[in-house]
């Protein structure tokens, strides 16, 4: 793929259903789960980004083979026993925060150690929120100012802990549920409410685990050492990946796409419950339930009466990834003023994304206020681009090039100019080829 994309037109109206390629999220879990599986494990419609051809990677490093073809994915796991790898082995991240993270957790009770690097932007990230518990574990653990590179080694006697997880983040809880896993006895957490697909799993593989929803936290028990089968797994669409399209759909005039089979896990859907209240045309139909996951179609109409919104600070981590999305396009057309408070989550993702926001909005001329981690968008129903836009220096963000890509397909501008096109392959490799095949003229 070309490193520069070329828009000049906005696309034509549309009427389409498609597909989006499988769940993030997801497909790194199962991976990193099947690796500890007795047995082979199969997926089907797995993910194959870059961000996930590094855990695949990660793991075979660590010892555990895999085949991987067109049809499915193939682990063949040896149990929580079942890594075996010389000291200093370098396990290579790449972009993604989700793997880096969470492989703390599996390496809880590693013999030798391991270096753990990643790209220019997660090198730049925050680990402490993840070496923190781990070193209540009892692993040992070497950074910099906690950040990459940094070596990890296990411990021959991890403990089971109490933990507060304060942030909303599933990749620190995660990460605490993967050790626990290999850790006997019972590690509780009290965690604000964030992504539910580790719990599922754990759920779904008969793993002890409890989980008590109360109003602000919810309350994690896990009772650690129970090995567990190799099982197969069909991963639903990716609903960060139909966001993009969602709001393409909502700001085209005349077009309509039904999105097949994504997930719409509850702790996932803070996208479609914010753009309902703005008055976007979406339904959900077809929903069922799938080893623990909701799975369902999304059908989507354009909306020409969208109105602001003051976001519920409660619903930011059920729409964390789409957040910027919502901000620099459907606010950014919102008849009326839209709030959002307490965002600053968004400053620890592959770039400071809130600052992204900020500053693509004053480009698109939408009048934008931010403090204190608190946002004020004015938006406006007649905004019509007329300029050419450059965007770059946005750290490969692959989020920040769809999202810019939707902006020149929907609100025009006589040229866009979207550097580091090649950042899609962290987590929507045919994100450009599935525009085309709605009709958007992309060079």
């Amino acid at each position: 793929m070309k490193k520069v994309a070329y828009i000049n037109q906005k696309i034509n109206s549309f009427n389409s259903k498609i597909c989006v390629p499988g769940d993030k999220s997801l497909s790194i879990r199962w991976i990193l789960m099947a690796s500890q599986a007795v047995g082979t494990s199969i997926a089907y419609n797995l993910l194959k980004s870059e961000d996930v051809l590094s855990a695949l990677n990660a793991i075979r490093k660590l010892g555990i083979n895999y085949k991987l073809n067109k049809k499915n994915c193939k682990i063949y796991g040896k149990g929580f026993g079942g890594f075996k790898f010389k000291n200093n082995t370098v396990i290579d991240a790449g972009n993604s925060g989700t793997l880096a993270r969470l492989i703390f957790g599996l390496l809880i009770n590693s013999k030798n150690q391991i270096v753990l690097k990643g790209d220019e932007s997660l090198k730049k990230r925050d680990f402490s929120r993840v070496i923190k518990p781990m070193q209540m574990f009892g692993q040992n653990i070497k950074s910099n100012n906690y950040k990459l590179p940094i070596k990890i080694k296990g411990t021959y006697f991890p403990r089971p802990i109490n933990y507060f997880e304060s942030k909303g983040s599933a990749q620190v809880k995660s990460c605490i549920l993967l050790a626990a896993m290999k850790t006997p006895g019972i590690t509780n957490i009290k965690s604000v409410p964030s992504r539910t697909h580790t719990e599922n799993l754990f759920k779904y593989l008969k793993l002890p685990i409890k989980i008590k929803k109360g109003k602000k936290l919810d309350l994690i028990s896990f009772k650690g050492k129970k090995n567990y089968e190799g099982f197969n797994y069909l991963i639903p669409g990716d609903i960060s990946s139909a966001s993009f399209f969602i709001v393409l759909t909502l700001l085209s005039k005349n077009s309509k796409i039904i999105i097949r089979n994504v997930n719409v896990n509850k702790s996932r859907t803070g996208i479609i419950d914010i753009l309902k209240k703005m008055n976007a045309k979406i339904k959900i139909k077809n929903k069922k339930k799938y080893k623990g996951e909701e799975v369902a179609d999304i059908e989507c109409k354009y909306s020409p009466n969208l109105k602001g919104i003051n976001i519920n600070t409660k619903i930011n981590s059920r729409a964390i990834d789409e957040l910027p999305l919502i901000f620099c396009l459907v606010c950014a057309k919102a008849k009326g003023v839209s709030y959002a408070k307490n965002l600053g989550e968004l400053r620890h993702k592959e770039q400071d994304r809130l600052k992204f926001v900020v500053k693509f909005l004053k480009k698109i001329g939408i009048k934008t206020v931010e403090k204190n981690n608190n946002l004020k968008i004015y938006g406006d129903p007649n905004l019509k681009l007329n300029g050419s836009y450059i965007i770059k220096d946005f750290m490969k963000d692959h989020r920040a090039f769809m999202l810019a890509c939707i902006a020149a397909l929907t609100l025009g501008g006589n040229k866009w100019i979207i550097h580091d096109a090649d950042a899609c392959q962290t987590s929507f490799p045919n994100f450009i080829s599935l525009l085309k095949s709605l009709g958007a003229k992309i060079n």
